[in-house]
C-alpha cells in the first residue's frame, strides 16, 4: 500500500531523514520506533506532504504522493493522528468528528453515521459528545483524535506517538483499541517512543537512529534482539545494525518478502 524509497529529507542545512526506505503492506501494522530527534516525526510529515523530500519517492497504491499537497493525500486515503493530538479545542467533540468527513464531501447523513460508528468504538465520546475538546482530558483528546482522522474513511492510518503523555492505564486502552482496528482490517503505521508496547501489536516492525533505518524485521524478531532490548526495552546500549540486517533480509527472503 505504501512504499517509501531512500527518502533524504532537509531542515535547512541539517540533512534529517538520509535514504530512509520502507514499505506498508495492506492489513498489516508497521511499528517504526526510536528516540526523539531519530526523524519518526519528520518522516510522517514527509509522507503527508508537510515537508517536501529533497530526494526519492513516495508511492501509494501505486501512485506517487510526494510532490503532492497535503488535502490532495489526505482525498487518496491516507489520515494521519498528529503528535499532541491537535484537537480544535474550541469546537464540540461532535464538531471535531464532522471536520474529519468534511474531506469528501458526504451529505450530512453519510457523516451522521460515521459519527455513530466513532461512538460505537469510544463510548466516552458519545458521553461528551457536545463538550469541548479542549476540556477533555489527555486520553479523551487522543481518542477524539483517532476517531477524526477515521471519519475520512482512510485506507491507510498513521499515528504519531498516540501513547506520549498519557497514563498508563489509559495507554493499555488506546492500545487495545489500536489493535482492534488492525484486526478489523486497517491498514496502520504506528510510530511511537514506547517500542515494547508498539512491537507487541504489529506485524513488523522498522528502528530508526539518526535518520537512517537501523534495523527493520519482524515484530517479535525485534523483540528479542539484542540491540534493541538495551536501545529501547530498559538496558543500555547501540544498535549494531549490520549482523541483524543480514538475518532480517534472509528471513524476508525465506518468507517471499
Amino acid at each position: 500500500m505504501l512504499t517509501v524509497s531512500d527518502i533524504h529529507t532537509y531542515y535547512g542545512n541539517i540533512h534529517a531523514l538520509k535514504g530512509i526506505s520502507l514499505q506498508v503492506r495492506s492489513g498489516e501494522m508497521v511499528a517504526l520506533i526510536g528516540a526523539n530527534g531519530a526523524g519518526k516525526s519528520t518522516l510522517v510529515h514527509t509522507i503527508c506532504g508537510l515537508i517536501r523530500p529533497e530526494k526519492g519517492t513516495i508511492m501509494f497504491q501505486g501512485a506517487a504522493i510526494h510532490g503532492l499537497l497535503p488535502e490532495s493525500i489526505v482525498e487518496r486515503g491516507i489520515a494521519v493522528v498528529p503528535e499532541g493530538r491537535h484537537v480544535f479545542s474550541t469546537l464540540s467533540v461532535e464538531v471535531n468528528l464532522q471536520m474529519g468527513g468534511f474531506v469528501h464531501r458526504r451529505n450530512s447523513s453519510q457523516i451522521q453515521e460515521d459519527i455513530h460508528w466513532m461512538f460505537d468504538i469510544f463510548p466516552i465520546l458519545r458521553q461528551r459528545r457536545l463538550q469541548l475538546a479542549g476540556t477533555l482530558s489527555g486520553g479523551e483528546q487522543q481518542m477524539l483524535a483517532i476517531s477524526r482522522a477515521l471519519m475520512s474513511r482512510p485506507q491507510l492510518l498513521i499515528l504519531d506517538e498516540p501513547s506520549m503523555g498519557l497514563a498508563p492505564l489509559v495507554i493499555k486502552e488506546i492500545f487495545r483499541i489500536i489493535l482492534d482496528l488492525k484486526e478489523k482490517g486497517k491498514t496502520i503505521l504506528l510510530i511511537e517512543q514506547n517500542a515494547r508496547a508498539a512491537l507487541q501489536i504489529a506485524d513488523r516492525g522498522y528502528v530508526l537512529e539518526t535518520g537512517r533505518v537501523a534495523l527493520e524485521g519482524e515484530s517479535a524478531m525485534l523483540l528479542e534482539h539484542k540491540d534493541v532490548q538495551r536501545a529501547y526495552l530498559g538496558q543500555k546500549g547501540h544498535l549494531s545494525t549490520v549482523p541483524f540486517a543480514a538475518k532480517a533480509q534472509k528471513r524476508q527472503r525465506s518468507c517471499g518478502g
